[in-house]
């Protein structure tokens, strides 16, 4: 069972944290947690480099299956919307779309065929927009952001090496913000950088380290993960609102569901699942 081991704020709200959170059954263990995400019903779905690559539990943390051995190579970044399960398979090239049961919806992208400055070259992440488009972060062998139609259609992509505006060194997570901007983590450049929905670039945000993974709630408030280790609050506006140090080590991923509960994916060597409890 998970244990209260600090309590922490954000902005105006406490939250208790709880590690390791999610009850495993036996013969499952975690090993290279990478990612997670949650559902439009809070179920909480773990990724990690090892088989099984998802893991899925309900809401209270009880297990209810797993998916994704032999067919996910290398798990990176995971998304969520409704009922649809977006994952990154990084060295495979490939964005995987499941549903909720893990049965392969369809794919994006040529299996074990990376391209440079094209899709893909080991991406990163995943998010979709609003409208139904969807963003890849294209960010260890290119670096580069693609936006996709519902349909799968490659629209646009940008994005060039360097550390000027639109250029990146890493884009590590992307998302999509209520209003249709697009943030992305520009990790090894410390910084969020903001674009509109046809990657016309609009600002930085910094007082950043590394960056990992971001997370957007109903309201628009952006939450950053990042590696000094410590999860940020920031307005719409990138104005700084509440920060605080959850995790021991690396946050690779970061996620909510809809009681304003966050869920942290950390890294090895700790390779767990942590829940930030919203208290009363």
């Amino acid at each position: 069972m998970p244990r209260t081991e600090l309590v922490v704020c954000l902005g105006k709200y406490t939250y208790a944290v709880e590690r390791p959170w999610g009850e495993l059954p036996p013969g499952i263990g975690l090993d290279w947690v990478s990612d997670v995400a949650v559902d439009s019903k809070d179920r909480v779905y773990l990724l990690q480099r090892s088989n099984p690559p998802v893991i899925v539990f309900d809401s209270s943390g009880r297990f209810l299956r797993s998916w994704g051995a032999g067919e996910i190579l290398d798990p990176h970044g995971i998304f969520c919307i409704e009922e649809r399960i977006l994952l990154v398979d990084r060295d495979a090239h490939q964005i995987l779309e499941y549903d909720t049961y893990g049965k392969l919806q369809r794919t994006i992208g040529e299996r074990h065929r990376p391209s440079f400055q094209a899709p893909f070259n080991a991406p990163t992440d995943v998010a979709v927009a609003p409208n139904g488009d969807i963003y890849v972060s294209d960010g260890y062998g290119n670096s580069n952001v693609h936006c996709f139609s519902p349909a799968g259609k490659l629209e646009r992509s940008w994005g060039r090496p360097g550390d000027g505006p639109g250029e990146f060194t890493t884009p590590h997570a992307v998302r999509v913000h209520p209003d249709g901007r697009v943030l992305v983590a520009d990790r090894e450049n410390d910084r969020l950088q903001i674009f509109t929905a046809e990657g016309e670039y609009l600002d930085s945000w910094r007082d950043l380290y590394h960056p990992m993974d971001l997370y957007i709630d109903n309201e628009g408030m952006v939450f950053v993960s990042d590696q000094v280790p410590r999860l940020s609050m920031l307005s719409p506006d990138g104005k700084l609102v509440g920060r605080c140090r959850p995790s021991t080590f690396n946050s690779h991923g970061v996620f909510g569901d809809s009681r304003g509960n966050f869920y942290m994916a950390e890294t090895p060597p700790e390779d767990r699942l942590t829940r930030l409890t919203r208290l009363s």
